[in-house]
């Protein structure tokens, strides 16, 4: 039998000695994003996505293997575990497959098969279930166990006992359910119909038939709500002939007397038992597969959504737009620091919007403003053509972009966002989130739950837990990627480092706050509750400006400091060409040099050897800024200007199963069909597209009264 390391080596495609190495570090405590940046020589350069299919498959695994032996020591304790049973068990390559095994021997509930056997009918069924040659007729071997003491006043009655034990040990045998379920799988039909004579948005679904192997991950989350909801019912329809001539094959002897008895006893076991048992674990089985699907998904968007590049270093104004509440404003400068706050109202009239004009006019002229970021949500439009004015009123010098808000509001009510901004009220603080987001929206978005961010589908019908692990790691992959300023970062940026958590992330603020600016990485270990262990996992994560060694400033791990030492030294440089920029030409030496002599004599491998020498070109470098820059604009467009064949440059918002939503200035987003995307077959559109793309699009369409722009991007290449 495999061991778990064959298993994922065979599966994942790597050495079993790099399993082996990555299963050695998980369990001793490392962190994903550790093993996936500073491990390399182990695992052969895994990234840190197969990293985290490695560790859940390697939890999924360890957790069969667990209830292995826990049916395993069930069956035994009832004495009932042969050789065979426990082959069978052992070999039994998933979850579902070893609780077929087991069915037979869990504790029950009363059902008509115990309440039969209770009444001495279980060597009936046993006699007629046979179906040996010299098996008498069923009557006259039903003769012998009338007993009405025990409720078996007739020979109908026994024969009734004897077919319902009969029918649940058909109903319980593994061979059997695996048959029929993979029967159902290829061949059933999902059907649904209106529950209500009433519009919805499910009336796609109100007369709906679709083969189960075919059935896209939406459709089946779309109803699965439409059911919850009671809009829909829904069905799995198999062909019951055919489903019934797998089972006879399975259980029916011929030739036998007892042969019909045993059909109609195994007709009876898959009408009441076997197919609507069945027919729930199919529709368990799509829904667990359209919601990995959906949880892909969301974190495939997600991933771009917060790599997107920032606008440093410009003094932002955020608009929070509103009717009655009016349009929140707050400025902040480069580093995210609000400088003004206040309250306008653009929608109540032309003579209050030019006052507001007038009123942010002042404001970008005192603070010396240069872009402003305006949320998406409730009177955008109205707030984005008021801004337009604006900026010609400014007379150059000045632009915007419209911002997700998704979150926002979660982020302004939420107690972070009343510690972080106390003398603010929750709309304010809403406005300073909205300008952010354009600067930093990695340093932003991660103080927002990942399922309010809005770039999934059906999200919140999700596993919870399943989809909290899936978005944190993302984060976490993100924020280590990037590298995160001690000195800067707050609390929300900081507990997602590797090795960190809410306390130490905390503890670190509360440091610098005392003790102020971090001036070398050995000073994090003087973090209450930041012990040894955790510095290792974090400490490459953690850039410190400040300090006067500038490998502090770098993604190089304080481990690795005597190889980059040695690498300059060997190469005809010191650590003070980091800082000067005066290591253009190290990776030609390096080649001159040989790669492998080098990384021997730095005492390293070559992964690490060429990654320190990355750095050390690159000193604090943002892998963001190597992205398209997003795009900001100077005019609006409305929906009435969108004409047929029009071509547009637009930013991608959202990819899910059908297509991708596309924002081409005109608040309303677009749709791009999966048709529409390339010329080649797609999957699924994130084969072609990512969030915050920015790509070229034709208007095919345009619907004003629902509001809805049919694009193409296949038409626009």
């Amino acid at each position: 039998m495999e061991t778990i390391i064959q298993i994922l080596a065979r599966e994942l495609e790597q050495t079993e000695q790099h399993i082996e190495n990555v299963i050695t570090l998980l369990d001793e405590g490392n962190t994903i994003p550790f093993i996936a940046r500073y491990r390399k020589e182990l695992h052969g350069s895994m990234d840190d996505t197969s990293l985290r299919t490695l560790e859940e498959r390697l939890q999924y695994l360890r957790n069969l293997e667990k209830r292995r032996e826990e049916v395993r020591s069930s069956i035994e304790s009832q004495g009932k575990l042969t050789d065979e049973l426990s082959a069978a068990i052992g070999s039994a390559a998933t979850l579902a497959e070893v609780e077929d095994l087991y069915r037979p021997f869990k504790p029950k509930r009363r059902t008509r098969a115990t309440m039969a056997k209770e009444k001495g009918l279980e060597p009936l069924a046993e006699l007629l279930f046979a179906q040996e040659r010299d098996c008498p007729e069923p009557r006259e071997a039903a003769a012998g166990y009338i007993d009405p003491e025990k409720g078996v006043e007739t020979v109908e009655d026994a024969l009734q006992g004897a077919s319902d034990i009969i029918a649940e040990q058909i109903s319980d045998d593994a061979a059997v359910r695996k048959s029929l379920r993979e029967l159902m799988l290829r061949q059933s039909t999902l059907e649904t119909s209106a529950a209500k004579e009433e519009d919805s948005v499910y009336r796609l679904y109100y007369d709906f038939r679709q083969n189960v192997g075919k059935l896209q991950g939406h459709q089946v989350l779309a109803v699965n709500r439409g059911e919850r909801e009671e809009f829909l019912k829904v069905s799995v329809v198999t062909d019951r002939d055919a489903a019934l001539v797998t089972l006879r094959r399975s259980v029916v002897k011929p030739g036998s007397k007892a042969m019909e008895f045993v059909k109609a006893a195994a007709e009876d076991a898959y009408d009441r038992l076997l197919y609507p048992s069945l027919e729930r674990e199919i529709r368990n089985i799509l829904t667990e597969e359209a919601s990995e699907g959906a949880i892909h998904n969301f974190a495939l968007n997600l991933r771009p959504l917060l790599m997107q590049p920032p606008v440093k270093g410009h003094v932002t104004m955020g608009l929070d737009p509103g009717y009655r509440m009016g349009c929140k404003v707050a400025v902040v400068d480069g580093t995210g620091k609000v400088l003004d706050t206040t309250v306008v109202y653009p929608t109540h009239g032309e003579r209050q919007k030019q006052a507001c004009i007038a009123e942010l006019l002042k404001l970008v002229r005192r603070h010396s403003v240069t872009h402003i970021a305006i949320g998406n949500g409730t009177a955008s439009r109205e707030t984005e053509q008021m801004t337009v004015e604006l900026l010609r009123e400014a007379g150059g010098g000045l632009s915007y972009m419209i911002v997700s808000e998704a979150g926002a509001s979660v982020y302004s009510a939420s107690k972070l966002a009343a510690e972080e901004f106390p003398q603010f009220d929750v709309n304010l603080r809403s406005a300073v989130s909205i300008a952010r987001r354009l600067q930093d929206p990695l340093a932003e978005l991660v103080k927002i739950d990942p399922k309010a961010i809005g770039v999934g589908q059906y999200q919140h019908d999700m596993p919870p837990k399943r989809l909290d692990e899936a978005l944190g790691g993302v984060v976490e992959d993100c924020v280590n990627s990037v590298g995160v300023d001690i000195n800067t970062a707050s609390p929300s940026l900081l507990q997602r480092v590797a090795g960190l958590n809410a306390t130490t992330a905390k503890n670190v603020v509360k440091y610098r706050e005392e003790n102020g600016a971090f001036t070398s990485r050995k000073q994090i270990l003087k973090v209450p509750k930041l012990g040894p262990k955790a510095y290792e996992q974090c400490a490459g994560f953690l850039r410190v400006p400040e300090s006067k060694t500038a490998l502090d400033n770098t993604a190089v791990h304080p481990e690795s400091y005597g190889a980059a030492e040695k690498l300059l030294e060997l190469t005809g440089h010191n650590l003070g060409d980091i800082a000067a920029g005066n290591l253009a030409g190290l990776d030609h030496r390096i080649q001159e040099a040989g790669v492998q002599k080098l990384a021997e004599a730095c005492g390293v491998g070559v992964p690490t050897l060429l990654d320190v020498a990355k750095e050390l070109q690159k000193p604090g470098r943002d892998p963001r800024d190597e992205l398209p820059p997003p795009i900001l604009r100077t005019d609006v467009l409305e929906l009435k200007d969108l004409q047929p064949g029009m071509t547009l440059t637009g930013t991608v918002r959202n990819v899910i199963d059908f297509g991708v939503f596309v924002d081409i200035g005109v608040h309303q987003d677009g749709l791009v069909h999966i048709s529409q995307i390339s010329n080649k077959y797609l999957k699924h559109p994130s084969e072609a597209v990512a969030v915050g793309d920015i790509v070229k699009v034709v208007v095919l369409e345009v619907d004003e009264k629902k509001k809805r722009i049919s694009l193409s991007m296949k038409q626009a290449q």
